[in-house]
């Protein structure tokens, strides 16, 4: 479809103050030409982050090994061997000694750890994930402070309590704020209690924390989507279930995406582009505060590939329509939830304000991120900001 059709038709579902196009009023660039796919820039990756060419080689090569890796022949045993292989290059990337349970993400490593868990309590940070939150189940919560960072003084009230899986990210999805784990889990071990750590958004990027449990996902770093791992400290925490992975998951083996998942880690490419996106995350906190915007969790520690940022009287779902005509892909939080438009959950537990709330926008690096991405990002928030400033006048 051409692109003047394409954007009649864009035009045609949406009306000022009439029925919005996804659950907000809308007020777009009119005239704006749909922008090529080949001029688009993705500042997405907490979402997905294209596989690495190193990570589709290995897939590729993989699947070469046809066999079920659990079957007793001689080609089992070869895919058993790159199995195995697969599983000591991962745990060897990100400095793990204990046991790795290959999973299909991090969502069903989440959900298994919870599930064989030997403690029957359950406590779960305020700012979890989706995935967390369900699988936890009717968890107390822990509350999280305005900088979005555990509430110590509830933990230890809760946990007081007694034995309980204690489900807290190491990343914010959403934020990017850093918990302190190391300390937590000091917290948590000395009250008889095991942590439950989801590091999709950390592995990789920072060294692993200290957790009972940690989950992890490939395409948060650069390997395919559909393999994770659930990384145990002792397997004897957990009661097994039967079935592949030793008893403790069943489901044939995903060769190819854990060969991939390795290659990946052992690529070091997301790893090796921290310090450059630290300096470039600093650089759009900085446009966005001097253009008015807020920074969200500015003063708490947070990882350089998330930013999540407020642009005063825009809503959300309007400046990512705005930022999508004019080729940049952003998100208004978790991908999981931001097709619904809700208000953040994580916002929300953080107690900002609603305006805050409504008009903040999740920016997310990658390895491939340059400079001139991150620039015209803020040009085009510039712009979004300036015609809202224009109409208030």
């Amino acid at each position: 479809m051409c692109g003047a059709r394409r954007w009649n038709d864009v035009r045609s579902r949406v009306r000022r103050g009439g029925a919005s196009y996804i659950g907000w009023r809308l007020e777009l660039a009119i005239g704006r030409d749909f922008v090529g796919a080949q001029q688009r820039i993705y500042l997405d990756h907490a979402a997905t982050t294209p596989v690495l060419p190193e990570a589709r080689a290995a897939m590729l090569h993989a699947m070469e090994q046809w066999a079920n890796p659990s079957s007793p022949h001689t080609d089992g045993r070869a895919a058993r061997a790159a199995l195995e292989q697969a599983r000591k290059s991962i745990a060897a990337a990100l400095d793990w000694t204990g046991d790795v349970i290959l999973t299909s993400g991090a969502s069903e490593a989440i959900a298994l750890a919870v599930r064989a868990a030997k403690v029957s309590g359950r406590l779960v940070g305020a700012s979890e994930h989706d995935a967390v939150r369900a699988a936890m189940g009717q968890a107390a919560t822990i509350a999280v402070t305005s900088d979005g960072l555990i509430d110590r003084v509830q933990l230890d009230a809760l946990l007081a309590e007694g034995p309980a899986v204690v489900a807290i990210q190491h990343v914010n999805n959403e934020t990017g704020v850093i918990q302190p784990l190391d300390e937590i889990h000091e917290r948590v071990s000395a009250a008889g209690s095991l942590l439950l750590a989801d590091c999709a958004q950390s592995a990789g990027k920072l060294p692993l924390p200290k957790a009972d449990f940690i989950c992890v996902s490939a395409h948060k770093l650069g390997g395919p989507p559909g393999v994770g791992v659930l990384l145990v400290r002792d397997i004897g925490t957990m009661n097994a279930e039967g079935g592949q992975e030793r008893g403790y998951r069943r489901g044939t083996e995903n060769l190819p995406g854990a060969a991939a998942f390795a290659a990946a880690l052992q690529s070091a490419r997301v790893l090796e582009a921290m310090p450059r996106l630290v300096a470039l995350r600093e650089r759009v906190d900085r446009s966005i505060e001097d253009a008015g915007g807020t920074v969200i969790a500015r003063d708490a520690p947070r990882v350089a590939t998330i930013g999540t940022y407020a642009m005063p009287g825009v809503a959300s779902a309007s400046q990512l329509v705005q930022f999508d005509l004019a080729g940049i892909s952003v998100s208004a939080g978790s991908a999981c939830s931001s097709g619904s438009m809700k208000p953040s959950i994580v916002l929300q537990a953080m107690k900002l304000a609603d305006d805050l709330i409504a008009s903040a926008i999740r920016v997310s690096f990658g390895p491939q991120t340059q400079a001139e991405d991150v620039d015209r990002f803020v040009a085009e928030w510039r712009r979004i900001a300036s015609r809202r400033a224009s109409r208030a006048a």
